[in-house]
């Protein structure tokens, strides 16, 4: 495992701690509760909504050029948020194919 999988599993690691303790606090449905109780709320959940959003777009077509299904990574993001994506940086950031090549390369192109 190298340095960006440590950094990205450390990440995952304590995003599900705090996701638990939320949980374990409110429970699931008072979680979602607790986010629409304001407007301040609603306003941050909108936006990780659409950065998450973008994720599952690059995630598709990266997955697509790399020849790999991204389908369990977009059904991790939908059902629980930024853990498809860190996994799924995990998971590419150990494939030794073309370590070398930027996580983007075709977006400076458009």
């Amino acid at each position: 495992m190298n340095r960006k999988q440590l950094v990205l599993s450390a990440a995952m690691i304590v995003l599900l701690a705090l996701d638990a303790y939320a949980v374990s606090l409110y429970g699931f449905v008072g979680f979602f509760r607790m986010i629409f109780a304001n407007f301040a709320g609603f306003t941050a959940f909108v936006d990780l909504a659409i950065a998450l959003v973008l994720i599952l777009v690059w995630m598709s077509d990266d997955a697509r050029q790399r020849h790999v299904s991204a389908l369990p990574y977009l059904l991790l993001t939908l059902a629980l948020g930024s853990v498809g994506p860190l996994l799924y940086l995990i998971r590419r950031f150990g494939d030794r194919t073309d370590r070398s090549e930027p996580l983007a390369p075709h977006a400076l192109r458009n």
